[in-house]
Order: C-alpha cells, then sequence, then structure tokens
C-alpha cells in the first residue's frame, strides 16, 4: 500500500495539493512574500503553491493549467495550445500580475496583456508561487493583483538524469530531457523540451464543427541552464538561462479559415551573488529579459523586441528570536525597440519588517510591514506599501486568522505611451499614468477548511478610448475564496474550492467582461492500490458575458459561461525509475469557449513515459 503525508490548510495561503503531497507545510519555503526565504507558514499574506508533485499527478502541459486549479483564478485562451492567454487572478487584469521566472521579471514590456502565459510549459518547475493582493510594497511595477514567481528546478547531490515522452490527439508530441549534478562545491541542472501539435483552430464560431476547419499548430522548445558555485562557506554564486523558442499559427480576426504565424525568441538571464555573516545575508543581482517576437500575416510582419535590464542589492538582517527586516535597491530599464524606440527606467528602494510575538493573545501573531518608493523617468513617482498580520491560536487548535492590505500601481507600457497614430485616430499617449490599486483580505481557517474575503478598487484605469487614456473613476471587484482538502478515506483525497465575485463592475457599474460571477473546482485522488494513482478533476464555471462585434459597428454581450469541464488522469510506478501514465481532457467532450468565437479542445487522449535515474 502507498502511503503518503496530507498538507493542510492554513489561515493566509493554500497548499495547492489536489494530490497528497509527500512533503507537508514545515517542508515549504517561499521567497515571493517579503522577497526573502521563509517558511510557508511564518508568511502572512495569501500564499498558493503548486509543487512538482502536483503538476506530475494531474498531468499538467502548461503553467495556464496549474494556474487554474487554485481558488481566485480563471484564464481565457484565444484557442488551444499556444495562443494568446491571459490569467484573472481575482477578477483582475493579467497585466496586473507581476510573473517572474526565477525571480527574473516575465512582463513583456513590448506586449498589452503583461506576460505571455501561452508560452510557458511546466516540466522544469519545482514550485509556482502565487501571491494574491497588491504587493507593489515588495516588489514595485505591475504587481497590484499578485505576484506568480515560477522557480526551476536545482539538483540534489550527486549526477541525475531524467527524460519523458509523450504523444496524444492532434498529432501531439512532448519530450524532453534533464541532467543535473551537485556537490559540496558547485551544482549545475540542464534541461531542454519540446512540445509539438497540430492543434485544432484558433477561431470557431459557436455551434460550429472544428474538424471542418483548417488546424492551427504550434511548436514550443525551451531550454534552462542554472548553476551554483559556493567560493567558500559564507559566498556563493548562482546564474540562470531560460530560452523560449515558439512558432505558432492563429486565425486573422474573422476568418477561421485564415493563416498567419508569429515566432517568439524570449531569453531570461540572471547572476546572483550571495554572501552570509553574523550580521547579515546580503544578495546583489543583476536580471535581463528580452523579447523577440514577430507577427507574420498576408499585409507583412511586424515585430515587437523588447528588453528590461534590472540590478538590485539587498540585505536581510536578523534580530530577536524570529524577527528580521529586510532593506534594498534596486534599478531598472524598460526599452522596446522597433518603430517606436522608446525607453524609461526607474529606481526603487524599499523595506520589509517582519516580526512573531509568541503568547500573544493566547497564540502566536506575526506582523510584516513593507514599504517602497519608486522614481520613474517618464510619469510620476510612487509610494506603495502592505501590512499582514496572521493569529495562530493556541487555545482553539487548527485555527488561524490574517488580514493582509495593500497598495500597487501598473505602469503603462511603452507600446500604450508612444504607439504611433493610424489612419483610424491616435493609439498611444505620452501622458499617462500608472493605473493604482488598494486591496485587502480577511482569512479565517480551521485545520482543513478557509475561507477567504477580498477587495480591490482600481484607480485611474489605462483604457483604449480615444487612443489610449487614464479614466476617471474606481472599479470594485470583491468576493469570496473557500477552499477545502482532506483525506476524507485512507488513501482517498478530496481538494476543492469555490470563488464568488460579488462585485466586478466598472466606475459606471458595468459588469466586468469575460469574468466568471462563480467557479467551483473539484479533484479527487485515489492512492489504495501499490503503484497506481488514479485521478479526476472538474471545474464549473458559471455566468460569464464577452462582446460580440456586429457587422453594423455595434457591439452586444454574449454569454460564455455556465458549463463544466472533467479531466481524468492515472500513472503507474513500473519501477523506482519508470512510470508510464495517460490522461483524458474534456471526458464529457462539453463544447464551449472562454474567450466569444475561439476554440477550446474537445475530448482528447494523451499517454507517456518517465524515466529517471
Amino acid at each position: 500500500m502507498t502511503t503518503k503525508k496530507l498538507s493542510l490548510i492554513t489561515a493566509t495561503l493554500l497548499l495547492s495539493t489536489n494530490a497528497f503531497a509527500e512533503i507537508t507545510l514545515e517542508d515549504i519555503t517561499v521567497v515571493s512574500a517579503t522577497r526573502t526565504t521563509q517558511n510557508i507558514q511564518n508568511v502572512t499574506s495569501n500564499v498558493s503553491v503548486i509543487t512538482a508533485q502536483d503538476i506530475q499527478d494531474r498531468g499538467y502541459t502548461t503553467v495556464t493549467q496549474a494556474l487554474n486549479s487554485l481558488a481566485g483564478i480563471t484564464f481565457t485562451q484565444n484557442g488551444g495550445l499556444g495562443q494568446s492567454t491571459s490569467v484573472n487572478v481575482r477578477g483582475m487584469d493579467s497585466r496586473s500580475t507581476l510573473v517572474l521566472i526565477d525571480g527574473i521579471r516575465y512582463n513583456d514590456i513590448t506586449a498589452l496583456s503583461g506576460a505571455p502565459f501561452e508560452h510557458l510549459m511546466v516540466e522544469d518547475i519545482a514550485q509556482i508561487e502565487v501571491v494574491k493582493g497588491a504587493q507593489s510594497g515588495v516588489w514595485g511595477a505591475d504587481a497590484a493583483a499578485g505576484v506568480i514567481n515560477i522557480i526551476t528546478k536545482t539538483p540534489a547531490n550527486g549526477v541525475h538524469g531524467s527524460a519523458h515522452a509523450e504523444g496524444g490527439s492532434f498529432n501531439t508530441k512532448k519530450y524532453g530531457a534533464t541532467l543535473s549534478a551537485k556537490t559540496d562545491a558547485y551544482y549545475i541542472n540542464v534541461s531542454h523540451n519540446v512540445l509539438d501539435t497540430d492543434g485544432f483552430t484558433a477561431q470557431a464560431p459557436a455551434d460550429t464543427d472544428i474538424d471542418t476547419l483548417e488546424d492551427d499548430g504550434y511548436t514550443n522548445k525551451t531550454t534552462s541552464i542554472k548553476l551554483g558555485y559556493n567560493i567558500n562557506e559564507t559566498n556563493k554564486i548562482e546564474l540562470a538561462h531560460t530560452l523560449i523558442d515558439a512558432e505558432g499559427e492563429y486565425d486573422p480576426f474573422g476568418d477561421p479559415d485564415g493563416f498567419s504565424e508569429s515566432t517568439t525568441k524570449d531569453a531570461f538571464s540572471s547572476v546572483k551573488f550571495n554572501h552570509v555573516d553574523s550580521f547579515n545575508e546580503l544578495t546583489m543581482y543583476a536580471n535581463r529579459s528580452k523579447f523577440e517576437r514577430e507577427f507574420i500575416t498576408d499585409f507583412g510582419t511586424s515585430a515587437f523586441d523588447g528588453q528590461v535590464d534590472e540590478y538590485g542589492i539587498n540585505s536581510k538582517i536578523p534580530y530577536g528570536e524570529e524577527d528580521f527586516v529586510l532593506v534594498g535597491a534596486d534599478y531598472k530599464k524598460f526599452e522596446h525597440k522597433n518603430s517606436i524606440n522608446k525607453d524609461f527606467n526607474n529606481k526603487g528602494v524599499f523595506v520589509t519588517n517582519n516580526n512573531t510575538f509568541k503568547g500573544f493573545m493566547g497564540g502566536t501573531t506575526i506582523l510584516t510591514e513593507s514599504l517602497r518608493y519608486d522614481s520613474y523617468s517618464t510619469f510620476d513617482n510612487e509610494l506603495t506599501g502592505k501590512i499582514g498580520l496572521k493569529h495562530i491560536h493556541e487555545n482553539i487548535e487548527g485555527l488561524v486568522t490574517s488580514l493582509n492590505y495593500g497598495t500597487a500601481y501598473t505602469v503603462p507600457t511603452l507600446y500604450q505611451l508612444y504607439a504611433p497614430a493610424s489612419s483610424f485616430g491616435a493609439i498611444g499617449n505620452a501622458n499617462l499614468q500608472p493605473e493604482t490599486t488598494t486591496s485587502y483580505d480577511i482569512t479565517i481557517a480551521y485545520k482543513d477548511f478557509s475561507v477567504s474575503y477580498f477587495n480591490n478598487q482600481i484607480d485611474n484605469l489605462i483604457q483604449f478610448t480615444s487612443g489610449y487614456n487614464n479614466v476617471e473613476g474606481t472599479s470594485n471587484i470583491d468576493g469570496i475564496e473557500v477552499a477545502y482538502s482532506k483525506e476524507i478515506i485512507e488513501n482517498f483525497q478530496l481538494s476543492m474550492n469555490y470563488t464568488n465575485f460579488f462585485t466586478a463592475e466598472d466606475k459606471e457599474g458595468n459588469q466586468l467582461k469575460r469574468r466568471a460571477s462563480e467557479t467551483f473546482k473539484m479533484a479527487v485522488d485515489y492512492y489504495g492500490i501499490e503503484s497506481l494513482h488514479v485521478g479526476a478533476d472538474l471545474e464549473y464555471v458559471g455566468s460569464r458575458t464577452d462582446i460580440i462585434f456586429n457587422p453594423d459597428f455595434t457591439t452586444s454581450d454574449v454569454e460564455t459561461g455556465k458549463y463544466t469541464v472533467v479531466n481524468l488522469t492515472a500513472d503507474y510506478q513500473i519501477t523506482k525509475a519508470f512510470q508510464v501514465y495517460g490522461k483524458i481532457v474534456n471526458l464529457t467532450d462539453e463544447e464551449y469557449q472562454t474567450v466569444y468565437g475561439y476554440a477550446t479542445s474537445p475530448r482528447a487522449f494523451y499517454a507517456g513515459v518517465r524515466a529517471k535515474f
């Protein structure tokens, strides 16, 4: 019989365990909440963690699929694999979430919707950290909805290797390999993974058989390398580099049988020096995010090339038994090349203080405060902050309560600032100012159950009216997240979460589009037969509206929600080093669209093998 440890839900976090995890909360550390390593139990922020084991057990292919398992997170996608994808954290726009790969910015400065989630695959991921709520007080710009930090794998001691291969519907092939080595002096981890699929049509008018339309294929080659060298007992240097090389086909607007192509060559690099002594832990780093995209249509080729360079230093100074203060500064330069050929820079200073009070009010209280000041070359400077309070009750074992409040901002992209006018009128607006956000959440958790209320207010919203403009007024988004996870009988795990938006409206009280009024997600996993795991997950999406552009140039609303999708997974461990697995996506062959007029996967079948040494 297989026995695995269960994770628990505590006050300000949900450790995502759609399947049994071989680790407990005491084993989980996160860096995204305060920019320094903390045990997840000591974090005041509302944090979710998706582990590599979760990803494997659920059979995810993309980061978007993994994120969608969490309460408060939804996505929309303009077709299948590789098509434009937006991820909404607590109803906020995708561009309001800061996405990092090993701490390196993944938000595309040349794009309009933030991070290009469609190109993020899961094979080399150790864990995904999701911090919900305004985080600019810690991270600066573009963290109004929260922070998603994707942490790639580092090796265990010794020499190791792994490989995997998968095939399935739509002539999909997925394969890759990893080699790693670690000694007391150094470590190295190299991986290369490929996804190639013929796909299915991106656009599909409602009630259209997608088999009658041409396919839109996609290829993704992701390579990553991580190196570390211990100079001595107190100093070390680490390097990380991720390269994403992708090619895709898509349909021109309004033409499901049309043909256009896109290419992406993005690179994310980092070098970091770490020093530890009796006074502090000092970290210095340099990061570069490089974006190169091309769109090839009948009208020609459009190129979007950009770069973000970041340099920073911070010092973590412990004091007391479990207290610390983190102080730091960073510099960023954002550049959009091509015809826009503009840039701006940002200088920031920040401080975070964390205190733990034991025996206070019959339990343990954790208090975290962060403050950050950002100076910009192009628009007004910003002062943001956050405060978190968490209490672990001793009189009622298993009860944890927390409160988080923060302010944040989202900067306009260089395209929104400087895009030249078209024959239809103005586009860019050099006078744009950042959007500003105020958010708070309250969480009560008892053992395996938690409920959170969240509230976001967004001002100075950037919208396209006659060109891009800041719109006066406040947009309001608030609701609840409920989560439950428990081994209900031996070797049988049940996990579920529910999200309901009380309000998701713009300044005029209009419902925000592409936000589901409610979602319910459930996963069940069985481990009662030795070496075998069988799982199923379900998602119900409530009412959701989108916009139709009519032939007479008017618009109207259309319903795109009220559907349920079921997936099945299974894996069998033949030997300690060899595993076979399979999955069925959209078991009931549900017809639905996350974006009106764009297809989603019908019932699909996949099978694969994993090997390691």
